[in-house]
C-alpha cells in the first residue's frame, strides 16, 4: 500500500528536479503535511539569511529561493514517484 506525502525539492542542472531534503541513510524524507514541507524551506532560508549577516554568504545567494514543494506517492518498496509520474529513489 502506498502512502502520500510531501517532499522539498530542487532542479538540478543534470537531473532536472529531485528531492533534496534526505534523512541520514540517503533517502528523501517525506513530510506528512505540505506546511511541513514550507517550514523545513523557510529552516534553511532563516540559516542562508543568518550566514549573510555573519558574513559567510552574499546577499543575493542568501535571498534566492530554489526549494519547492511536491506531493508525492510513497512506495513499499521506497520509490517515491510525484504527480507526473516521475520516479525517485
Amino acid at each position: 500500500m502506498e502512502s502520500h506525502g510531501y517532499c522539498v525539492f530542487i532542479q538540478s542542472l543534470s537531473n532536472g528536479p529531485v528531492p533534496l531534503v534526505r534523512d541520514g541513510a540517503g533517502k528523501p524524507v517525506l513530510f506528512a503535511t505540505e506546511r511541513e514541507a514550507e517550514l523545513e524551506i523557510a529552516d534553511a532560508m532563516m540559516t542562508r539569511l543568518q550566514e549573510f549577516i555573519d558574513g559567510a554568504r552574499d546577499f543575493e545567494d542568501a535571498v534566492t529561493l530554489e526549494e519547492y514543494v511536491v506531493a508525492v506517492d510513497v512506495f513499499p518498496d521506497g520509490v517515491i514517484v510525484d504527480e507526473d509520474g516521475n520516479e525517485f529513489e
